[in-house]
């Protein structure tokens, strides 16, 4: 007997009825070559687990290009470096960033000579440099990070970077004028092929402690730095455009969003303003929170992990900062 029928003249199920048919009809694709894998740098020999980021390690030089290479052979195509800087090597004013004798610019010059076909991009911002913790000059007249002094280091260090053979400097400070200075800066010196990656729309957010941890920026009385003056307020949206349309006025070459995945509205926002590439940084934050439920059983990392990503890319992000992309580069059975 025939079963009786819907008369129906869609049936989307049609869609996903094999898994050759879901492929076929994929919206959105995500690769290797979409994410770029944050890695930290330390003078410490080997390799140092971080306690907040399970599976994330803090490098030796040796020990970091070891990964440079391992992920580059997996298809992987950037690296975005950050710096753990001991306590004693610390001051008021961050002056360790502007040595060209420094663990980064060390790093990027060692990255270029022995994988130079691995883009290197390098974080513009004094936090770990710094006794405070602020990503800029702390003013005590002011009680906050002064703007333009800031700025003033900041370029220095850039086209330091940049010299070191860095094939993007990111400024992640948020003061107000850096990426046109940092462009002038760069241009003057010759540095016309090092891009910009600028942190447009950085939220003041909480999902930055782990990382935090990774690099030992410092605590006040025990809780996480406020930067509410300086970084987003999470609750705006059309701030967070004029901030991108600003630096892509003033030179950036690609814009970010960070956090990713709380402000996915806003990855989406900016999409729609610009012809520019546009990135987002899946945060430390965001990495412990699904470990930690994988841990304890109560969701698939590795699923969550990748859906996850396919949300930032669908919101519109061409590239996304994760520290999931070692695991992912090194699974087999990752979609490549």
């Amino acid at each position: 007997m025939k079963e009786k029928q819907l008369d129906l003249s869609r049936r989307p199920r049609r869609f996903r009825a094999s898994r050759q048919i879901r492929s076929l009809l994929t919206e959105t694709q995500l690769t290797i070559s979409n994410l770029i894998c944050p890695l930290f740098v330390q003078e410490k020999k080997g390799k140092e687990e971080i306690g907040s980021m399970p599976g994330i390690f803090r490098y030796s030089l040796e020990n970091l290009l070891e990964v440079c290479s391992e992920l580059r052979e997996k298809g992987l195509n950037a690296v975005a470096l950050f710096p753990y800087v001991p306590k004693e090597k610390k001051d008021d004013s961050g002056s360790l960033a502007l040595d060209p004798e420094g663990l980064i610019p060390k790093a990027v010059s060692a990255i270029k000579k022995n994988i130079p076909e691995l883009l290197v991009i390098t974080d513009i911002a004094l936090d770990p440099y710094t006794t405070h913790g602020h990503d800029g000059l702390w003013n005590e007249h002011l009680g906050d990070v002064d703007n333009d002094a800031t700025v003033e280091i900041l370029t220095k260090m850039a086209v330091m970077l940049g010299k070191m053979g860095a094939d993007f400097v990111a400024p992640s400070d948020m003061m107000d004028g850096r990426v046109g200075q940092i462009r002038k800066a760069l241009d003057s010196e010759g540095l016309t092929k090092t891009g910009i990656l600028a942190y447009s729309a950085k939220y003041a957010s909480a999902f930055y402690g782990p990382f935090r941890e990774a690099v030992g920026s410092a605590k006040k009385r025990g809780y996480y730095l406020d930067k509410m003056t300086y970084q987003l307020n999470p609750s705006n949206r059309r701030e967070a455009c004029l901030e991108a349309l600003l630096d892509e006025k003033e030179g950036a070459d690609i814009l970010m969003v960070k956090p990713a995945g709380p402000y996915l509205d806003i990855i989406y926002q900016i999409r729609q303003n610009t012809l520019l590439p546009v990135a987002a940084y899946q945060v430390s934050g965001e990495y412990s929170a699904i470990v930690a439920a994988g841990l304890n059983g109560w969701l698939d990392p590795k699923k969550a992990a990748i859906e996850s990503l396919i949300a930032i890319k669908r919101a519109g992000a061409d590239m996304i900062l994760t520290y999931f992309a070692q695991s992912l580069a090194k699974d087999p059975s990752f979609n490549l």
